[in-house]
């Protein structure tokens, strides 16, 4: 897509985004040892204006998973948001940019992933003990 592309508003993060873009993901993909990130390109759900931002990221075979805490605020992320309204997304992964369906597991699946994705960062537990939202628990699917 050649369309205009927002990066997160969190100056950390649009730095975090630049580098990754740069380099092809050689410099951001691993946020921190054993913690690897994607981008994410959402459609806003008001705006319709395309957002960007990095996620860390786990494998389910061919599906990656991120989880929607926001740091364990009572609110969604405005991605998750979007992503809910509209789940065709775009994803980034190192250098291969693909078009992906999003889908918020639920269940066993979910408590499954979740397991997963506290592995790479506990501190999703944490983050879960702040609010009394379930925070979702999303898989992204290739589509091209």
């Amino acid at each position: 897509m050649s369309e205009q592309v927002t990066d997160s508003p969190t100056d950390w993060v649009a730095e975090h985004t630049k580098q990754y873009l740069e380099s092809g993901g050689q410099q951001g993909h691993e946020w921190r040892p054993g913690v690897p990130t994607l981008l994410l390109t959402t459609t806003g759900r008001k705006s319709g204006v395309r957002r960007r931002t990095a996620l860390i990221y786990g494998h389910d075979n061919d599906r990656y998973v991120v989880v929607a805490s926001k740091g364990g605020a009572p609110d969604h992320p405005a991605w998750y948001l979007n992503l809910a309204a509209d789940p065709q997304v775009e994803v980034q992964v190192m250098d291969d940019v693909f078009q992906a369906r999003a889908e918020t597991v639920e269940g066993a699946e979910r408590t499954r992933l979740w397991a997963l994705m506290r592995r790479t960062w506990p501190a999703y537990d944490d983050y879960q003990t702040k609010t009394d939202r379930e925070i979702p628990v999303v898989v992204l699917t290739r589509v091209d």
